[in-house]
């Protein structure tokens, strides 16, 4: 082989996921290795393996040989790389690396030569070369690896190169370690270097002016041509690090994931603990019978369990919902999990699949060969008990969460870079500031603009590029909301781990992406406020109506609960809360607990990006005809009119028209969650229309439903899904219509959550004849509360936790004093329940001292006048006669009520404002409700809530709420650009455009946008903004 082609391995390369340091994804690295030839790349991230994942996929797609390693700055600034040659190895590897984490801080390692002594037996290591390497570093890195070292030399051509080389050859002939060739390579091509040297400013803290020597004195450490190469480094250099490559034959597609097994009690296996469960499920579910139906389907699922041997996560997954029942944690299983009959008779799910026609290979599917997804939603302020439960069963050496990879998106690209090249905090804030969640992940020139700085300026030209270049780079690891690895024996020997940033938590170096690429199962605990809301009304309802309620004690088909739903009295109610929902709603009328389902499932960007709503509704109300191409369409698509609405309809059509097995069905389900980003459609449509060709159906028909699926795209909602959630819908409507003020105490209680902030809540409460009562010292407690009325039904007593400012501390302490005897002032309220200063004024701004002291006035005059007791005065009064201070008037208290608590029971702000607003010609909400189809009208009102749905094709809907009620805007994409500013900061809005109306489904569309919030002065008005 001539030098032109001599053949190169890389063993020294880190990815971006080494932070701020590298330069280029694992991916970009192995693809560019492979154009050029190498014979393998060795990833090798400073103590982590979390690109390595990326790195395996693409390599399979290029054909090049991929080499697991870590490299590793010891505390004495030795640098080493180690290899990963087998399983053995790679399981020390692992271990290390999760030692180095855990004695460090989230973010951070430490190794020293102690911890390396014995810990790597079966791995191969690179000691870094430097011209300060000394022999005795050398002596202790033969010790410590014999055998199994070499020294890395690198071509850096940073006028070092020379004593590298006389160096390692001295310190090899001294020691016996053999001398390879490495890069230290930072990036795949030498165009990133001016960004590779931004990570390095990032990484310290400092402006890219300021570095010197601490930047790179050149792009070298990139992947070069094998020619460059064999002219800078020594042939045998080359060779052995060849050999090297050869002996790494590891592949993590060795890994095999044992799941823990101890759960079998008194059963001989996990197969007969689990059968034993199903079918106590099943006496339990059936009590006349199990129908034939439901025994073949359990039969069938057990047998597909046991084939795949994933007893054992079932059982875990049991025991992680028994823990929390015990416990009294709302829990419900969903997404495909509810497709599984096994599921419902260990009580994960709630939903019957046998009822709903739901299809077990959505979930599990022997011809895909991957781990089934269970997610388990449970009170989001109880699933710390459960996430602490399963420490504690299986200890952090087997148990830990998965990660999430934190990536750059516009904002913190902007700020990272702004701070490297030396822009002003103000300016990085207005750039900062100019960039929204809807503008797709994109630095826009004419964002820049807004900003007030010019895209051409040479800096700001600069500061662009770069941060486009880094978008989407990895910025650091966080923990995955739930998602938890359970292993039979050491975790850290699959995957390292390390230290979360909450306390008592440990997260892998792997995201959810990683572990379902290599076949490994998790268990998602997950969080939904909804539960803890659900659970705080029972208890609401138990407490001050008696009458004691679960999820299964709520009855079934109440028709004045669907009437609610079907007039979109739907504020607070799970799902169905949101602006499309609510217009849809009304045309929907949902009478059945499948409407719900559907109802769910159909305001949904699949359904709507595949024209299928439209044709739904038509038929729905009899205006459109419904036909059947057979009797078995007829039986997928029946109970939605005709339109297959669900993800599991697509996958029943391939199976009975097609002729797909329920596997292969899965698999294009699979493929149309991923075709918008990969393609991979086209065999499954030949497969689809021949298939349907051949069983006589028409050609125009199997094309229809394979543009459907395109319009599914990622997007499609399974039915198993939509069916766990319905549940929620359907008992969140129900507490609402029957116990309307415990469903707003309860909603209050568990903010944040929703669409609606407490000011909505409360109003609609009213709205509902609920009696609201302020925040007072004398009665309130922390949360809301509910308390006798005169009227009908109990009112809702504001609680200490809404008042902005008061602390936790402050609101025990008061409460405590309070249970011995009333307050008699605001000074025995300070000195009995040694309030500070600031709780205090928090109490007078927000009028919960109006009990003791009067108005808020006199309340801060109270306040002041606090002292600390003397002891030669103790017990002694001082009468001094109150001031005359005017009430503040009904602006100021509104201005006050939104600043302390974020609620007012006064008049809406709106209502103030009425008289300006009419002389611009504004009319009300209630007054445009009156409106016909198709006038020129204004309205005006605060923003409640934004929403920009990517599936919306740029539309932009807002939410005004004045004192007669709200109006939905629909903003088209060309007016939200003309009127951005107003459309994404504005609080108060001026809106003029068309009415359209359509039975009791209304909105305005804009056509000019006008910023009132000047007329707010120093009211605080707060939008819930969603994508």
């Amino acid at each position: 082989m001539d030098d032109e082609t001599a053949a190169y391995a890389e063993l020294y390369c880190l990815s971006n996921f080494s932070f701020r340091r590298g330069a280029s994804h694992p991916g970009e690295l192995m693809t560019r290795a492979a154009e050029l030839g190498y014979t393998a790349l060795a990833v090798t991230d400073e103590c982590s393996v979390a690109g390595v994942v990326r790195a395996h996929m693409a390599a399979r797609e290029t054909g090049l040989a991929l080499i697991v390693g870590s490299e590793f700055v010891l505390e004495d600034g030795t640098t080493l790389v180690v290899l990963a040659p087998d399983r053995r190895a790679y399981g020390q590897l692992c271990a290390l690396i999760s030692l180095a984490r855990s004695l460090a801080p989230k973010g951070a390692y430490r190794l020293g030569r102690a911890e390396l002594a014995g810990a790597l037996p079966d791995c191969l290591a690179i000691l870094w070369v430097t011209p300060a390497l000394t022999e005795e570093t050398a002596a202790w890195f033969a010790g410590c690896f014999p055998g199994r070292g070499w020294l890395g030399v690198g071509a850096l051509r940073d006028g070092s190169d020379a004593e590298r080389l006389r160096v390692s050859a001295r310190l090899s002939a001294a020691t016996g370690v053999p001398r390879l060739a490495c890069g230290g390579v930072l990036m795949h091509r030498r165009g990133r270097r001016a960004l590779q040297d931004t990570l390095t400013a990032i990484r310290l803290g400092r402006p890219l002016a300021e570095l010197g020597t601490a930047l790179a004195g050149n792009g070298e450490r990139h992947l070069r041509s094998r020619r460059e190469l064999a002219r800078l480094f020594p042939r045998p250099l080359l060779e052995e690090g060849v050999r090297v490559a050869a002996r790494c034959r590891f592949s993590l597609t060795e890994l095999r994931y044992e799941y823990p097994d101890e759960l079998t009690g008194e059963y001989a296996t996990p197969g007969e603990r689990l059968r034993a469960l199903v079918e106590a499920g099943l006496a339990d579910h059936w009590k006349d019978g199990v129908p034939g139906e439901v025994r073949r389907q359990v039969e069938h699922e057990l047998s597909v369990i046991a084939g795949m041997g994933y007893e054992p996560y079932f059982l875990t997954v049991h025991d992680v919902v028994e823990f929390a029942r015990r416990r009294g944690i709302l829990c419900q299983g969903r997404g495909s999990a509810a497709n599984s009959v096994v599921c419902y008779c260990l009580g994960i799910t709630a939903v019957n699949p046998t009822r709903q026609q739901l299809l077990f290979e959505r979930f599990i599917s022997p011809e895909r060969g991957e781990p089934p997804d269970i997610d388990v939603d449970f009170e989001h302020e109880r699933r710390e008990e459960v996430i602490q439960y399963i420490y504690r069963r299986y200890g952090r050496e087997r148990a830990a969460l998965a990660a999430t990879v934190i990536t750059y998106r516009p904002r913190s690209a902007l700020r990272d870079v702004g701070r490297a090249l030396g822009l002003g905090q103000d300016q990085l804030e207005r750039l900062a500031g100019a960039m929204q969640w809807w503008d797709g992940g994109t630095i826009g020139d004419e964002r820049v603009r807004e900003a007030g700085l010019d895209p051409e300026s040479p800096v700001v030209h600069r500061l662009i590029v770069l941060a486009r270049e880094l978008l989407g780079f990895p910025r650091h690891l966080s923990q995955h909301v739930g998602g938890f690895v359970i292993s039979r024996g050491p975790l850290a020997e699959l995957v390292p781990t390390e230290n979360a940033a909450m306390a008592g938590r440990s997260v892998i170096q792997w995201d959810k992406d990683d572990l379902e690429a290599l076949g490994l199962l998790k268990v998602d605990c997950l969080s939904l406020g909804m539960l803890t809301a659900i659970r705080r009304c029972f208890e609401l309802v138990a407490r001050h109506h008696g009458r004691s309620l679960g999820l299964g004690d709520i009855p079934e088909g109440d028709p004045a609960v669907y009437d609610m739903i079907g007039r979109a009295d739907t504020v607070g109610v799970f799902q169905v809360e949101s602006r499309a929902q609510m217009a849809m709603l009304p045309r929907m009328r949902p009478q059945t607990f499948y409407d719900l389902v559907v109802e769910i499932s159909i305001v949904r960007p699949g359904p709507i990006q595949g024209d299928m709503v439209h044709p739904y509704l038509r038929r729905r109300e009899g205006l459109e005809p419904v036909d059947y191409p057979s009797e078995a369409v007829r039986e997928v698509l029946e109970r939605t009119y005709g339109v297959p609405i669900f993800q599991e309809q697509v996958m029943q059509l391939a199976v009975v028209a097609a002729g797909f097995t329920p596997g292969e069905a899965d698999g294009l389900r699979r493929s149309m969650a991923a075709w918008r980003r990969k393609g991979g459609l086209g065999p499954f449509r030949e497969r689809l229309v021949e298939g349907m060709r051949e069983r006589g159906y028409d050609v125009d028909f199997a094309e229809r439903v394979f543009q459907q699926i395109l319009g599914f795209g990622e997007y499609g909602f399974p039915e198993s899904h939509a069916a766990s959630f319905a549940l929620l819908v359907y008992v969140s409507a129900w507490l609402k219509h029957h116990y309307p003020a415990a469903f707003t105490a309860a909603l209050l209680n568990s903010q944040p959550m929703g669409f609606y902030g407490p000011a909505q809540l409360v109003r609609d409460a009213r709205e509902h004849g609920v009696g609201v009562r302020p925040v007072d010292v004398a009665v309130s407690e922390a949360a809301c509360t509910l308390e006798p009325s005169p009227d009908d039904g109990p009112a809702l007593r504001l609680g200490l936790s809404l008042v902005r400012g008061l602390s936790a501390g402050g609101i025990e302490q008061l409460l405590t004093a309070r249970r011995g005897c009333a307050f008699d002032d605001v000074t025995d309220l300070a000195r009995r329940a040694s309030l500070e200063r600031r709780d205090l004024k928090a109490l007078a701004a927000a009028g919960a001292l109006a009990g003791l002291a009067g108005h808020r006035r006199r309340a801060r005059w109270a306040v002041l006048g606090v002292e600390p007791e003397l002891p030669v005065l103790r017990g002694t009064a001082i009468e001094e006669p109150a001031p005359a201070l005017a009430p503040p008037g009904e602006g100021e208290t509104l201005v006050a009520d939104y600043a302390s608590t974020g609620v007012s029971l006064g008049r809406h702000p709106l209502a103030l404002l009425r008289p300006h607003l009419a002389r611009r010609r504004f009319r009300t909400a209630a007054a445009l409700r009156e409106v016909g189809h198709g006038r020129l009208v204004r309205g005006a009102g605060l923003v409640i809530t934004r929403q920009r749905p990517g599936s919306a094709g740029g539309v932009t809907f807002l939410t005004l709420e004045d004192e007669t009620g709200v109006v939905n805007v629909v903003v088209w994409q060309a007016t939200a650009e003309r009127f951005r500013r107003a459309v994404v900061g504005g609080r108060l809005l001026g809106v003029i455009g068309t009415w359209e109306r359509r039975g009791e489904v209304m909105h305005l569309v804009a056509g000019r946008i006008e910023d009132h919030s000047r007329l707010l002065g120093r009211l605080v008005t707060r939008s819930r903004d969603f994508a």
